[in-house]
C-alpha cells in the first residue's frame, strides 16, 4: 500500500491514511490509496468479463455418429455375479448390460466437451494407499464419437474414486 503525503503536514496525512487503512481492514475490504483518495479493492470476478466458464455438455447432435455410442464392458474378479462381458448402446439405452439406462446416464453426466470421463488417472497424481479389491474392468468401443479403450482397477484411492464415479456402468463394490 502506498502513502501519499503533502509537504505541509506529512505527519497528519500519514495518520489519516493509517486510520483509513485500519477502517478498510476492519470492514473486510482492502483497498489502495491513489492520489490522496481511497480506492476500494474489487473482486476479480466482478471486473473480469472473461472469467472462465464450464464447457457445455455434449449435445445429442454431437453424438450423431454412424453406429452411435456402443461400449463393451468386461468385468473380472468383482464377485457377487457382477463378472461378465456386457454390451451397451446408448441413445436409446439398450444391450446386455444389467443397468443400461443407469450406465448411459452416468456416462452422460461424466461427459463434457474437451474432457474424457473415461480417461486414466493423470500421471503424477498423489493417491491414497488403499486397496479396493481385485476387481478389474475393461471398457472398449465408441463414446461421444471417440474411440474408447479404458482399463479400471481398485488399486489405490484414485482408482477406487474413478471406478465409483462410473457406477452403474461398472458394478458397485465395497460398502
Amino acid at each position: 500500500m502506498s502513502h501519499v503525503t503533502s509537504r505541509t503536514a506529512p505527519h497528519a496525512t500519514s495518520q489519516v491514511m493509517s486510520r483509513v487503512t485500519r477502517l478498510l481492514l476492519l470492514a473486510g475490504s482492502v483497498g489502495s490509496v491513489v492520489a490522496g483518495s481511497v480506492v476500494p479493492a474489487v473482486p476479480a470476478v466482478a471486473v473480469s468479463p472473461l472469467a472462465p466458464l464450464a464447457p457445455p455438455p455434449v449435445r445429442d447432435e454431437d453424438r450423431a455418429v454412424v453406429g452411435g455410442d456402443h461400449l463393451t464392458v468386461t468385468v473380472r474378479n468383482a464377485g457377487g455375479g457382477a463378472d461378465g462381458r456386457f454390451e451397451l448402446d446408448c441413445h436409446p439405452a439398450e444391450g446386455s448390460h444389467p443397468d443400461a439406462g443407469g450406465a448411459c446416464a452416468v456416462l452422460d453426466r461424466n461427459t463434457r466437451w474437451g474432457k474424457d470421463g473415461l480417461a486414466p488417472v493423470p500421471k503424477g497424481t498423489v493417491c491414497t494407499m488403499q486397496y479396493g479389491g481385485p476387481a478389474t474392468a475393461h471398457v472398449t468401443g465408441t463414446w461421444a464419437g471417440r474411440p474408447v479403450d479404458a482399463r479400471f482397477d481398485r488399486s489405490n484411492g484414485c482408482e477406487i474414486g474413478r471406478w465409483d464415479r462410473l457406477v452403474p456402468l461398472l458394478p458397485r463394490l465395497g460398502g
